[in-house]
């Protein structure tokens, strides 16, 4: 059980060659930073089994209040919640904060409509303040079930 960097060893057709007008960053995006491996830019997790699951961007940085938080480090902590499926973290614009963060979630088809409510939202948050920090909590949460949509602030 490990998590890092997906890098790739070997090429592969409709491998990416360079950047249109600027090689130099090409190389130093997706070469230089784990020398003679192709970094793909994201994040993967590799059971003991040796199982692959993509855990997401690794660029994907969201600044809250001086505080730079990668959103697949909120996905990984909510998928851990036995109420959701899959999940998905944006920043957006806060005139305080600079930036905000948005967690829409997807819980499984089984789960009744009235557990998927503000309490598990605030479960959410629960989770993820112990988890990573209090500031890492979101402002508004989207729950996604079939058919239907609420959203949560707080």
């Amino acid at each position: 059980n490990i998590s890092g960097a997906l890098c790739i060893s070997q090429a592969w057709p409709g491998m990416a060659r360079t950047i249109y007008n600027d090689h130099k960053r090409f190389l130093e995006t997706y070469l230089t930073p784990y020398p003679g491996f192709f970094f793909t830019g994201d994040g993967v997790y590799r059971t003991s089994e040796g199982y692959y699951q993509l855990t997401g961007r690794l660029d994907d940085i969201i600044n809250i209040s001086g505080h730079r938080l990668g959103t697949a480090e909120v996905e990984d902590v909510v998928n851990h919640h036995v109420a959701v499926a899959e999940s998905a973290v944006i920043g957006y614009p806060h005139e305080i904060k600079g930036e905000g963060k948005m967690l829409s979630f997807w819980p499984p088809k089984h789960l009744s409509r009235s557990y998927c409510t503000a309490t598990l939202a605030d479960e959410l948050r629960e989770l993820i303040s112990k988890k990573i920090a209090k500031y890492a909590a979101p402002e508004y949460i989207q729950v996604t079930c079939a058919g239907w949509s609420n959203t949560h602030s707080g």
